[in-house]
């Protein structure tokens, strides 16, 4: 079994170019040998010939290298100062750099290896293969990595936002190239992959500045609610946090209005806008106040009824 194992193909033909390589490389040896015996200062004068027109080929494969270095330098600076510019985000500015400077310094190299008389058409090929092969290992990075440049050059949401997208409910803390970090209100750090988060649904509670509040109070049949829409007004127009309309086209000042009417209560919305910012404290506070003021004014909340037949 483990002579199996151990057992390995050789091609007879990559042999035979090995074997001729070697021949080659002996021949060479024994034709200089033989005209050193011969003519030595022939002999000499090739052979520093030869090494003059390799140090030539090291010398412009240097002076390639050092100019195509100096030349992504320039070439980044010119980036550099493009994108800040245009404003473009830190993080995609950054990864394009590196993506460019990356693939100049590669191409430079292989002109410099070039220029020393290598055939780099072998090594091209490599490059390209592994090219593949880390293509199809790092799939589900470079998805992430699209989602990351898509949500960086539309915006969905900024640092800051509060946003809804995959389950989970929070505050974005950062925007990375392959994924998104939410801080939830129970202050859990959650960190979304880009790939999933671009092509799904997200719901941006912050990007328009201010929001609509709800608030649904069911009263017992028998109430006055007249009264009772003028007092859940009167609380939410004397809450500074609560906007009293006009500062936008869409936001009104706060209403109550009967909401729903069924067997057991009447149920009483009162509708207001709020900055985004202040939304959750009255969320909160609202609840308290009205409940608190509904019941010294003799408004009675409605409680679910269970009649029991004997």
């Amino acid at each position: 079994m483990l002579h199996k194992i151990l057992q390995i193909t050789i091609d007879p033909q990559q042999v035979e170019q090995i074997q001729s390589k070697s021949d080659s490389l002996q021949r060479v040896g024994q034709e200089f040998i033989r005209i050193m015996q011969e003519d030595p200062t022939t002999a000499w004068t090739k052979l520093g010939q030869d090494a003059l027109h390799f140090g030539l080929k090291v010398l412009a494969a240097l002076l390639i290298y050092i100019v195509g270095i100096w030349l992504i330098r320039k070439i980044k600076a010119l980036m550099n100062r493009s994108f800040e510019r245009k404003g473009t985000d830190k993080t995609i500015a950054s990864f394009a750099n590196s993506v460019v400077t990356v693939c100049l310094t590669v191409l430079v190299i292989i002109l410099a290896i070039s220029t020393l008389g290598v055939n780099t058409s072998s090594l091209a090929a490599l490059l390209a293969a592994g090219g593949m092969a880390i293509g199809f290992a790092l799939s589900g990075t470079l998805q992430n990595f699209a989602g990351g440049i898509i949500l960086l050059m539309f915006k969905p949401f900024k640092a800051g936002d509060h946003i809804e997208a995959q389950g989970y409910d929070g505050i974005v803390s950062e925007v990375n190239i392959f994924s998104t970090k939410i801080v939830t209100f129970t202050n859990e750090v959650i960190v979304i992959p880009n790939g999933a988060l671009s092509g799904g649904t997200i719901k941006n509670n912050s990007d328009r500045g201010w929001r609509r509040y709800d608030f649904k109070l069911p009263f017992e049949h028998g109430t006055d609610i007249e009264a009772a829409m003028h007092t859940l007004e009167d609380i939410a127009q004397a809450d500074d946090r609560v906007m009293k309309g006009g500062e936008s086209p869409e936001v009104a000042p706060p209403a109550a209005m009967v909401d729903d009417i069924d067997m057991h209560s009447i149920t009483i919305v009162v509708k207001m806008w709020v900055k985004s910012e202040n939304y959750w404290d009255i969320y909160y506070n609202f609840k308290q106040n009205a409940y608190t003021t509904l019941l010294a004014k003799g408004f009675k909340i409605a409680t679910p009824k269970v009649n029991i037949e004997q």
